[in-house]
């Protein structure tokens, strides 16, 4: 059955109708592309393209100019989703004032919305870019692009002190008029009193069940990223064993000329081949 184009106000209506909100990590048009099919509401095309895609072991360590062209393919492939652009770590925390202008590079290659980590001058740079006319995702918690100044990857919120200044937060930024915000790393019932308070929807990784909605990092999901594995991930199919025996068969088959066959190849006529 065809689909409509999911927008800003589908979302906000999703909280409203308390109808669970699903959110994936792709970096690429074929993933992408099945995951669009599957029916999943929000894509995100994340900065953990720095760790589960090229290898790096910091989101820190990715710029506009891989965050772009991974959102180019991506957005080849997305029909009916609702696509979101993560601003990394230099075009907004690094220099707040480029933060409008590569915003919009997102929104020009067919982002319907941006996401922002919390730091220091997150309210300064949320507002400025919502000014602009480009839709917000806030994200407070556990912040991968901070995460040193946090203690590390660790869950936020655990003391009642913490967990008012997140509770602080979400409201802040829904006052300046995120439409969404994520919750990473964040104590169920913590994550649920921020859920009840906000008339905006709250997806969650690592945030529990009540959240409105859940994202999850697809390598982690498909068992594709093996260096670390947070508590929060369900892993739904391990796919890197099942890749990698069919990466061993090949060269098996290649080494012992099992392939190719004839049926993977092409024939000339023997009177064509007589005149070479």
């Amino acid at each position: 059955m065809e689909r409509n184009k999911i927008t800003l106000e589908d979302i906000k209506r999703l909280k409203q109708k308390k109808q669970k909100i699903t959110m994936l990590t792709a970096y690429d048009f074929p993933t992408a592309s099945l995951m669009d099919q599957a029916g999943i509401d929000m894509v995100l095309v994340g900065d953990s393209v720095a760790n589960v895609v090229l290898g790096l072991k910091s989101t820190t360590q990715v710029g506009m100019a891989e965050m772009i062209h991974h959102t180019k393919a991506v957005k080849r492939a997305i029909k009916y989703a609702f696509l979101v652009g993560d601003m990394p770590f230099e075009s907004y925390q690094v220099n707040p004032e480029e933060s409008v202008k590569n915003a919009k590079r997102f929104m020009d290659e067919g982002c319907d919305a941006v996401k922002l980590e919390w730091f220091d001058k997150c309210p300064q740079v949320t507002e400025k870019i919502i000014k602009a006319g480009i839709p917000v995702m806030g994200h407070i918690g556990l912040t991968p692009q901070t995460a040193d100044q946090l203690g590390g990857f660790k869950v936020q919120g655990k003391d009642a002190e913490a967990a008012k200044r997140l509770i602080q937060q979400a409201e802040l930024l829904e006052k300046l008029g995120c439409f969404s915000i994520v919750l990473e790393c964040v104590p169920d019932l913590v994550a649920k009193q921020i859920t009840e308070k906000l008339r905006i929807p709250t997806v969650g990784i690592g945030a529990g069940i009540y959240c409105d909605g859940q994202v999850l990092v697809t390598h982690d999901l498909l068992g594709l990223f093996e260096r670390f594995k947070p508590k929060f991930v369900k892993q739904y199919i391990n796919l890197s064993p099942k890749i990698l025996e069919a990466f061993k068969q090949y060269i098996e088959e290649v080494v012992s000329g099992k392939f190719p066959t004839p049926e993977h190849s092409f024939t000339i006529k023997k009177e064509e081949l007589d005149k070479i």
